[in-house]
């Protein structure tokens, strides 16, 4: 059994509004053949994060029509599994929206590490509240339109590369110190095992210790690896030693694998690189992980 934890569709109606993601991106076809030739038994759709809502007039039409058009794919193909969209700038009556939308058959909610160029984990808690009443995780992709840096640097490939995962990594950072992992009762799902995280667990840790020494840095109440393992990431085509750096933070329960498609198309030599970590890890990232959280 394999279940990709990470793969994107983006409606013709929406892809037309968009500087790249075109093509390949908007094609339902191929994304089917996809799924099909990889034998996929389980797929989770989400939304990269595109500039649709700058020519659509904002986040509520972008969601409208997303939503509408992967409702469609959900009823033609039982392989997937959707994360929806949701207008950030009004929550006023998100709780009965979810309802609504968990019964059209999404059983997620997509969010982006930043909108605008500004992070809003704050104004986020109404969602978070919703969220948790309604028991549906939420999938959280880097921003793509001016992350975290591109106000000082624009560069087509240092932006993707780590201005995305900075982006995604802050987000990470601030649900920990806002205390969002502890008061909500939330799934969340990062992309890209939660940027460059992994990598900074032993400095988190040391760094925290000596503030807290020094009173300057609010009590968490345990070391932020230990706070922060509580989250879910996908692989999104991470190499093994990347994956080792995810599996020492968040555990081998809650890494879940993903292929970017179509970013990343090569997936037997990136799943054959897991046959290291032994079967039953190796099973619980392509499959089972994926499976426990929607079933």
């Amino acid at each position: 059994m394999l279940a990709d934890s990470h793969i994107h569709f983006i409606p013709g109606e929406l892809s037309d509004h968009t500087n790249f993601y075109k093509g390949v991106w908007a094609d339902k076809d191929k994304l089917y053949q996809f799924l099909d030739s990889n034998n996929i038994d389980r797929a989770f759709l989400v939304y990269p994060s595109t500039d649709a809502y700058l020519k659509l007039g904002g986040f509520k039409k972008v969601s409208e029509i997303y939503n509408r058009e992967v409702e469609k794919i959900l009823k033609e193909n039982p392989k997937i599994v959707a994360a929806c969209l949701v207008d950030v700038e009004d929550l006023s009556n998100i709780s009965s929206e979810l309802a609504q939308l968990k019964n059209r058959g999404f059983k997620a909610i997509n969010l982006a590490s930043s909108y605008n160029g500004k992070f809003i984990v704050d104004q986020l808690f109404p969602l978070f509240e919703a969220v948790q009443e309604h028991n549906l995780p939420i999938f959280v992709h880097s921003q793509t339109i001016n992350p975290i840096g591109y106000s000082r640097v624009k560069d087509p490939l240092l932006m993707p590369v780590l201005e995305y995962s900075l982006d995604l990594s802050t987000f990470l950072g601030l649900l920990m110190m806002e205390g969002v992992l502890d008061k909500f009762k939330v799934k969340f799902i990062l992309a890209s095992l939660g940027g460059v995280v992994p990598f900074l667990k032993d400095r988190f840790d040391r760094v925290y210790t000596m503030l807290r020494k020094r009173e300057m840095v609010k009590d968490l109440g345990r070391a932020p690896s230990q706070i922060l393992k509580e989250v879910y990431v996908d692989t999104s085509g991470s190499s093994l030693g990347n994956i080792k750096l995810a599996l020492d933070l968040f555990g081998q329960d809650h890494i879940l694998w993903g292929s970017d498609y179509p970013v990343n198309l090569d997936l037997e030599s990136n799943l054959k690189i897991l046959d290291e970590l032994g079967e039953e890890v190796k099973e619980k990232i392509t499959y089972k992980n994926l499976a426990g959280l929607f079933e």
